[in-house]
Formats: structure tokens, C-alpha cells, sequence
């Protein structure tokens, strides 16, 4: 599966330091992974917005988010910048 490049979604955030550099819902300590996560052992986008204290808008952004990314050509390497986040 393709690597989804976060950085471009304005609903996250990465900071060091805060759930260990992980990407999560901007302001909060929430992984975006829940969603997904969650999703596909088949709980509802209500229940994920109720167990985890995300909005509507919240949730939507990132799977909208990873939909577009998905149906998005592929990047050439040499075309990809380097960051914190490239080398894990």
C-alpha cells in the first residue's frame, strides 16, 4: 500500500515529542490511525467520533484525505523532499 503523505493534510499534525512524532488530529493527542483502524474492524465514523472526541469534520478530512491521495499519481523518488519524517 502506498505511503500517504500526511504533511499535505491540513487536519493533522506531527510534532516531536507528542505521541511520539505520530501523525494526529491537529490539537489534539488523537492518531489519525484510530479512524482507520477502527473503520475496518466495522465501527461506525459516530462511534469513532464519540469514542475518541473528534468532530464530523475531523474524521471526513482524513479518510477524503487519503481517498484523493490514493487516486493521486505516484511521485517519482527524485521528486520527493526529504524530512523528519523520511527517515524512521
Amino acid at each position: 500500500m502506498a505511503t500517504l503523505d500526511w504533511s499535505q493534510c491540513p487536519a493533522v499534525e506531527s510534532i516531536p515529542g507528542k505521541r511520539s512524532g505520530a501523525w494526529v488530529f491537529r490539537d489534539t493527542r488523537t492518531p489519525v490511525s484510530v479512524v482507520f483502524d477502527n473503520l475496518e474492524v466495522g465501527a461506525s465514523i459516530i462511534e469513532i467520533m464519540e469514542w475518541f472526541h473528534l468532530s464530523h469534520e475531523q474524521v471526513v478530512a482524513v479518510i477524503e484525505f487519503a481517498a484523493r491521495s490514493l487516486d493521486a499519481p505516484p511521485v517519482p523518488p527524485s521528486a520527493q523532499v526529504a524530512d523528519a519524517h523520511t527517515f524512521r
